[in-house]
């Protein structure tokens, strides 16, 4: 498998906790400043921060620093990667034969 398990993690990490799941949604409709989902989500800045590091390091998300502010979005490239990878991880082999030792014999 071309992709680590540690990197595979690391984007689902990113899809396993209610904020951050929120936090997509809110993005979806496309770029949002920090002080925006703030407001949206009624959690304190170093709670997002520490969202905002998960959903970044995981790829899906990117930020643009304007002053004080960050400004995020929804990461095409990010996001087509995490797809392929939910894809690539349910997607059963057809070509593995079968295992002769089962342990019902």
């Amino acid at each position: 498998m071309a992709t680590s398990y540690k990197e595979i993690s690391r984007v689902f990490k990113a899809f396993c906790d209610e904020n951050r799941l929120q936090i997509l949604e809110l993005l979806r409709s496309g770029e949002k400043c920090a002080c925006k989902l703030l407001d949206e989500l009624h959690i304190t800045q170093s709670t997002l921060s520490h969202h905002m590091k998960i959903l970044c390091d995981a790829g899906v998300v990117i930020g643009r620093k304007e002053g004080k502010w960050v400004h995020y979005s929804i990461d095409e490239k990010g996001a087509k990667h995490a797809q392929m990878l939910l894809k690539q991880q349910l997607t059963l082999n057809e070509f593995i034969e079968p295992d002769d030792e089962c342990c019902n014999k």
